[in-house]
């Protein structure tokens, strides 16, 4: 038996095969009287409810109970259907239109779902770029651009690495140097008169080496009719300074500035001996993690523990050994150097094994010798 619809139904649709019958059934019926013929019963619009999920006994049921009571349920019933294809609706019709292959469609969720994905790509891009324009910023303004002693950003290539840093490589009166005393003008020269009273500081692990910064009291020098304030002070092993071909296992820089802004740096040479008083102290707060700072407790720093008896020098014109390797910087290296013990050099070499620029060209610059 075929029953076919010829009237519109009322529609329930749920995207589905049976949703499509539960919302389109205009029916005629036909059934089985007593005597055994076929006897036409025409039926109203059908009340019908499906999804897929449904009872496809339960939905059968559903369509017997739309045809009426006298059909047999035993007996095989059909169903024809005619679907307009891609009219994103249930149909059903007597005359349905010609099918259309539609081109595949985006649903709007999918779209919302690209756009949001889309949005997010250039929201992680933007922070991207913004963080590195900061972190670039950032870099030039602090002078730092990753410079190292060794590999690729080593001293060898410091004065490419930002521009700041040309100096670093087009510099002619750049430290440190190689002080040969055959070559240096001999004869008498100015005693450095130091003025260092106990103060404190702060003890920096700066990536490149230890330093004592933020130095509080009245430490100075005068030299050359000019006092020099004493800013900072670090190490560098070996030592950076070359005497007669030869480098210690230390050496100590101590930063000042005058009133002018000029630099005068005081180079103390550390041999291998007994400890150090001075280094102890600042050993004992040296910091382990790069950036990190200690304060040292008021009154302890006392760099005359740092001084040799014998202050007698070689002055030289020089430069920042590290970068952006400024030049006009008034050196002063002494002669006499101070010890440190194998100890305090074990312990410094653990965080920096080597931390020292290779020595310049001297240029053809005087080498004041003093005597």
């Amino acid at each position: 038996m075929q029953v076919t619809s010829t009237h519109k139904s009322s529609r329930r649709s749920h995207c589905s095969a049976i949703g499509l019958i539960a919302g389109a059934l205009a029916l005629s019926a036909y059934a089985s009287d007593k005597k055994g013929e076929l006897v036409a019963k025409p039926i109203g619009k059908a009340d019908i409810d499906a999804t897929t999920a449904s009872n496809p006994k339960e939905v059968g049921d559903q369509v017997r109970g739309a045809l009426g009571t006298r059909i047999l349920p035993n007996k095989k019933l059909v169903v024809s259907i005619n679907i307009a294809k891609g009219s994103g609706t249930s149909a059903v019709d007597s005359n349905p239109a010609p099918a259309v292959t539609p081109a595949p469609a985006v649903s709007a969720a999918n779209r919302r779902i690209n756009q949001a994905r889309a949005a997010a790509v250039s929201l992680q891009m933007a922070s991207t770029t913004a963080a590195v324009a900061t972190a670039k910023a950032t870099e030039a303004q602090s002078g730092d651009a990753n410079w190292a002693y060794e590999g690729e950003n080593g001293p060898q290539s410091w004065g490419r690495l930002q521009s700041e840093f040309s100096l670093c490589a087009n510099g002619k009166r750049q430290s440190p140097i190689s002080i040969e005393e055959g070559t240096t003008l001999q004869g008498p020269a100015e005693p450095i008169a130091f003025n260092y009273l106990p103060s404190n500081g702060t003890v920096v692990n700066n990536g490149h080496t230890i330093q004592v910064e933020d130095v509080q009291g009245d430490n100075t020098i005068t030299v050359r009719g000019s006092s020099y304030r004493l800013l900072q002070f670090h190490f560098h092993t070996p030592s950076e300074e070359q005497i007669n071909f030869k480098r210690y296992p230390m050496v100590a820089h101590l930063v000042h500035k005058n009133a002018e802004g000029q630099l005068a740096v005081v180079a103390v040479l550390l041999d291998n001996g007994s400890a150090n008083t001075l280094i102890d102290k600042v050993w004992t707060y040296m910091p382990l993690d790069v950036g990190d700072r200690v304060r040292m407790p008021t009154d302890l720093l006392n760099m005359g523990e740092l001084l040799p008896k014998d202050q007698r020098y070689y002055q030289f014109m020089g430069s920042l050994t590290t970068p952006p390797c400024s030049e006009g910087v008034l050196w002063m290296v002494l002669k006499t150097p101070m010890s440190v013990s194998k100890e305090q050099l074990r312990l410094f070499t653990q965080l920096y094994p080597h931390n020292a620029r290779p020595v310049q060209a001297v240029n053809a610059r005087p080498v004041r010798d003093a005597q």
